[in-house]
């Protein structure tokens, strides 16, 4: 099995940083062991202008078929033949993807010691397989890797060059470019793609699988157009582990807000009449409600979960009294936008050393998530399909549990004070409910109940004596320690 990865660069930024990256000397050919062979790595040009690296992979066919893994998906093969007599030495698959995560590991999560600014940096990449199969074709092939932006070259293999009436094989050649993705996305891009491909594995899919493809997923497999066909191959058609990563993919999705959206949707419910004195946008009243509640606190160091582009963490910036602002956000999209608009390249050190933006889901516990002070859900539950609300309940409260913790939601009971929304109709088009008053304080004080929380509700926006506000937010308050609640 062989692939290449290629890149260019100028005298200020050599593409022999590509080297670094990697973490192979480009002066030197290297072999790694591995479970089905030995993974070679060498630079068959490295100069400033254009470096390229290659991973050979030589698969020990018979080794595998006595490790009992030589069978591929569907049972036994045809014939005693074929267990020795196959494409797994030549034809990049999941054996191929396992020595990438293997052999570029910490290139794959974006981590490089000696020059800790060239991960995030995107560059020009092409990268070549010889040999891929593909179950769907060239046609399938530009759908998994075109929405992920690469510019995608399949070229089918004949069967036989000297027989071209006997049509093509399931193999292609792929080349694959981009300058507009980092080396750690490209590879976890190919790690995911090679197998769902080649539909097969060479090893046992366990639960744990599901893990691993959120993880290496994270960022871009939630909404990509072909996410149930790349779920389902990737878990060899394993039903029940499908359908768990399915939910999890699409409770990921649903808890990406797009802060953007939503302001752009409540200034336009706002804009229903044009008054003399322009009112307050509800955004602007709902992030002055969440400084208040924050300020009454005392909290310092404060975690803004569905971060969105981070108009909350730029109003937090503004007081002192805040030490430390963390964004968390499951979209890099919303997070580059969010360090755009913070100017985080330009700040000052002292500035910069209070605020921090980092990539999570909100559907699993995150270690990252204890000891903070106080936590905001602005905008974010409705997001999600309401059994799914138990997953982030427990992240926040049952894991990360702040002293203090902000959610608001929209009252759906002063929709009908909206001239521009029909009946019936939400907010936002990705909102799966909007509670009442009595819904929303219902859940609030069951979550309070279950982990040891003081719950009060506090109206944001004009308090409509027969419907409420537009939005209603819950402050919680840590009353129960996590060690005596478990005792």
């Amino acid at each position: 099995m062989f692939l290449t990865i290629t890149t260019t660069g100028t005298p200020e930024r050599p593409a022999t940083d590509l080297g670094y990256l990697l973490h192979k000397h480009p002066d030197k050919a290297q072999a790694f062991s591995t479970s089905y062979g030995t993974a070679h790595v060498l630079y068959p040009e490295a100069e400033a202008g254009r470096c390229t690296a290659a991973l050979l992979l030589e698969v020990d066919a018979v080794a595998l078929v006595r490790r009992g893994k030589g069978k591929g998906r569907g049972g036994a093969p045809d014939a005693a033949l074929a267990q020795y007599v196959n494409d797994r030495p030549y034809a990049a698959s999941s054996l191929l993807a396992v020595a990438l995560s293997s052999v570029f590991s910490s290139a794959m999560k974006g981590v490089c010691h000696a020059k800790p600014e060239l991960p995030g940096q995107v560059r020009p990449l092409r990268v070549e397989v010889p040999a891929l199969p593909a179950r769907g074709g060239p046609d399938l092939v530009r759908k998994l890797f075109a929405p992920l932006g690469w510019t995608v070259t399949a070229e089918p293999v004949p069967l036989d060059s000297a027989f071209p009436a006997w049509g093509d094989s399931r193999y292609v050649r792929l080349v694959l470019e981009s300058d507009a993705l980092t080396l750690a996305e490209a590879l976890r891009h190919l790690y995911v793609l090679l197998p769902v491909l080649d539909d097969a594995k060479h090893y046992w899919v366990a639960p744990d699988e599901v893990d691993k493809l959120l993880r290496v997923g994270e960022g871009w497999l939630p909404g990509h157009p072909e996410q149930r066909l790349i779920t389902s191959r990737y878990l060899s058609r394993r039903w029940a582990l499908t359908r768990q990563a399915t939910e999890r993919l699409e409770l990921v999705r649903l808890a990406e807000t797009d802060d953007s959206e939503v302001e752009e949707i409540d200034n336009a419910v706002e804009a229903e009449t044009e008054a003399e004195e322009k009112p307050t946008p509800l955004a602007v009243q709902r992030r002055e409600a969440i400084v208040t509640a924050l300020r009454q606190s005392g909290a310092a160091r404060v975690l803004d979960l569905g971060c969105g582009q981070g108009q909350l963490v730029q109003t937090l910036l503004k007081d002192p009294a805040f030490t430390e602002i963390v964004g968390v956000d499951v979209s890099m999209r919303a997070l580059t936008i969010a360090s755009r608009r913070l100017k985080l390249d330009r700040m000052g050190e002292r500035q910069a050393s209070r605020v921090q933006l980092f990539q999570g889901s909100l559907a699993y516990t995150d270690a990252r998530l204890k000891g903070y002070d106080a936590a905001v859900l602005s905008e974010v539950v409705e997001h999600l399909d309401l059994p799914r609300l138990p997953a982030l309940e427990y992240a926040v409260f049952g894991s990360a549990r702040p002293r203090t913790v902000l959610v608001t939601t929209p009252n759906v009971e002063y929709n009908v004070r909206w001239e521009s929304l029909p009946a019936g109709h939400v907010r936002h088009g990705d909102h799966r409910f909007e509670w009442t008053r009595a819904e929303f304080r219902a859940w609030a004080e069951a979550v309070a109940e279950r982990h040891g929380y003081g719950v009060a509700f506090e109206p944001v926006g004009p308090d409509d004596p027969e419907v409420g506000p537009p939005t209603q937010m819950a402050v919680f308050t840590l009353t129960t320690p996590k060690e005596a609640k478990a005792a």
